[in-house]
């Protein structure tokens, strides 16, 4: 316990009536151990004060600090993994003295060692050294003290977590300095490791050369006894194979993989800055399950775009053809130049209509399955396979139904009334466009309009309901009021534009259903 206090830089402080452990989660479980045992790690670091120390690395997997300690003088003391330390040691603390560490014993701590690790736990081996003068290598000849083992549960989210990223696709590997078995066995508690995968220790990734290694790199799901360097080779093997790769790390070793990967993640907590100026995100609660959340969010944030992008595409590119190909048209019929929609129609259109519902649609929840698709493909355009359809679906079917209004009605009623059925179809036909376009993949009835959504629709139909039943409105817009007939041909009509988007979403989902072979 004198060791484990004094070899150790995390503190046990007391706030707000709670203790807290400031400095690394793992010498903070030492340092309380100790406290229970009773210790009190002030106390003894006050009284042994530290005068030298070798710092813990990745590389090195030991940590070594000299005290003085009264009438023991200059003590120096080692904690570690415990293969590494027993290299160290040439004697063993027995029974209040000092032992030879003969083969026997060494096999014996091993033992107990893989036993404790089997069990999930991960070890840390003490041993110390008292110091005559200056001698060269301070960590050599130690005396074995023994081992502390501790249990580092997963979270429960971190292992529900999991289980969204392999139903998602998304390939999660363990990567520690841990003992092979201590990773292995917390690995299968957390659903990483599967019947039939395999694990490599650091030394055993050494001994493949790149070629070997990237064969099967797709079967490794749990590293151990790894050095940073390590995971930039990991990182590499995966890129290799045209994944894209995130990777977690804290130490400023682990600085070159994150910042090799695609999506580099630093842990806010327990990271360092030289981390976190590498990566691309930081994890504030250094915590899996954030990570799968993020992802989460950002499948959602695309999602929306694409919704934002069809809706507002696909109304003005009606616009553009209504207006171009109705002005050729009655050059050609009527020997003028007319245009379908006036100016001031086109402006409401898209500071009004446009408006509200595209920003609701912007912020619209996330649709039922956005946690069970496969990783799209990165190089895949926004203009994907569910989006294009659509974008050439609305146009082709709307423009023709709002010219042939127009010159249908321009030919029984006369040019204003035909603006005004054009005008208002259009404004009716967006809204209704905007209520299928809550989901690029879902029926309107699996995945209904949010109340934004219905919000912003419901205002746009008031607004144009009063400003139309206004005398200088309608003239300032070259309108006249609607009669009850053609409130119901634009009702039908804005109805036919709805149908032909949720036709085309379901003719979508069928072929990506026939597509993968399975059942919808």
């Amino acid at each position: 316990m004198l060791g484990a206090i004094l070899c150790n830089d995390a503190r046990l402080v007391e706030s707000d009536g709670s203790w807290v452990i400031e400095g690394d989660p793992t010498e903070g479980a030492l340092i309380v151990a100790a406290e229970k045992a009773g210790f009190k790690h002030g106390e003894v670091r006050r009284r042994h004060p530290r005068i030298d120390e070798i710092p813990f690395s990745s590389e090195r997997k030991r940590m070594t600090t000299i005290h003085e300690l009264g009438g023991y003088g200059r003590v120096a003391f080692m904690k570690g993994a415990v293969e590494i330390v027993l290299e160290r040691c040439r004697y063993v603390q027995v029974d209040g003295g000092v032992a030879e560490l003969t083969p026997e014993l060494r096999e014996e701590i091993l033992k107990v060692n893989e036993e404790f690790a089997r069990e999930a736990l991960r070890n840390l081996a003490i041993a110390y050294r008292r110091l005559a003068g200056s001698p060269d290598d301070v960590e050599k000849d130690m005396v074995f003290l023994g081992i502390m083992g501790m249990i580092d549960p997963p979270r429960e989210e971190a292992i529900e977590a999991i289980k969204v990223c392999k139903r998602v696709g998304i390939k999660p590997i363990m990567i520690t300095g841990d003992h092979k078995l201590t990773a292995l066995a917390i690995a299968k508690q957390m659903g990483i490791y599967s019947e039939g995968d395999l694990t490599l220790t650091g030394e055993e990734l050494d001994r493949l050369s790149d070629p070997e290694f990237e064969k099967i790199v797709d079967r490794v799901t749990v590293y151990a006894r790894v050095s940073p360097m390590h995971k930039l080779r990991i990182v590499r093997a995966w890129k290799k194979r045209g994944e894209v790769v995130a990777m977690t790390g804290d130490g400023v070793n682990d600085a070159p993989a994150v910042k090799q990967a695609d999506i580099g993640v630093a842990m806010g907590i327990t990271g360092t800055e030289v981390t976190k100026e590498a990566s691309d995100m930081i994890l504030l609660d250094d915590n899996f399950a954030t990570i799968v959340k993020a992802i989460e969010l950002g499948r959602w944030i695309y999602d929306n775009i694409k919704k934002y992008l069809v809706y507002l595409l696909s109304c003005n590119m009606i616009e553009i053809a209504v207006l171009s190909i109705g002005a050729v048209i009655s050059i050609y019929l009527f020997r003028e130049f007319s245009l379908p929609l006036l100016p001031a129609h086109i402006l409401y259109i898209n500071l009004a209509t446009d408006g509200l519902p595209a920003l609701a649609l912007g912020v619209a929840p996330p649709e039922p399955d956005i946690m069970e698709r496969p990783p799209r493909n990165p190089r895949e355009s926004i203009f994907s396979r569910e989006v294009l359809p659509l974008l050439i679906a609305i146009p082709v079917v709307a423009t023709p139904i709002l010219l042939l209004c127009y010159f249908l009605e321009r030919g029984l009623s006369g040019p204003i009334r035909a603006v005004t059925l054009v005008f208002l179809t259009f404004v009716f036909m967006e809204l209704a466009i905007a209520l299928s376009c809550r989901s690029l993949r879902y029926p309107v009835l699996k995945a209904p309009p949010h109340k934004l959504l219905i919000l912003a629709v419901g205002w746009e139909v008031f607004l144009i309901s009063f400003l139309m039943s206004l005398e200088p409105v309608r003239e300032a817009f070259r309108v006249v009021l609607p009669t009850a007939s053609d409130l119901m041909l634009i009702a039908a009509l804005s109805a036919l534009a709805f149908l032909v988007c949720e036709l085309t979403k379901g003719i979508l989902v069928a072929r990506a259903v026939k597509a993968r072979g399975i059942l919808g």
